[in-house]
């Protein structure tokens, strides 16, 4: 088994996506740039050692795997595009997009703003 201990750990979105061949690199430059023009104010960060992007909190995070991109928009993104979500294999918090068919980046987008309007909400309650 490979030692993981040896394999820097990404500091940044863009080293992240620098450790895929570069057809992976490809559909993650396309995902950060949807979720980017969805919530342009949220800042990138590495939490969890994937990418992700906060605002009051996490936002979103993704992950690439050898078949799949994970993206994470939390329980309540999930829940909130239950029906249009349901082609994808899906858990509490993630959906899995197969690596070999194209990112569905209109509904990423939607899933995104509505964790936008939601993490802008929880500051507003918490004023």
């Amino acid at each position: 088994m490979k030692n993981t201990s040896d394999v820097p750990k990404p500091r940044t979105i863009n080293d992240y996506i620098a450790m895929f061949p570069e057809s992976v690199q490809l559909i993650l430059e396309e995902l950060r740039a949807t979720i980017q023009k969805a919530a342009p104010e949220a800042e990138e960060t590495i939490n969890y050692a994937i990418p992700t992007f906060s605002l009051n909190g996490n936002l979103v995070h993704f992950a690439a795997y050898k078949n799949h991109i994970g993206f994470y928009p939390a329980p309540s993104g999930i829940a909130a595009f239950q029906k249009e979500l349901s082609e994808f294999e899906l858990a509490k918090g993630s959906v899995k997009f197969p690596i070999e068919k194209a990112l569905p980046l209109q509904l990423v987008s939607e899933i995104v703003a509505f964790r936008r309007q939601e993490n802008l909400e929880k500051k507003k309650k918490k004023k």
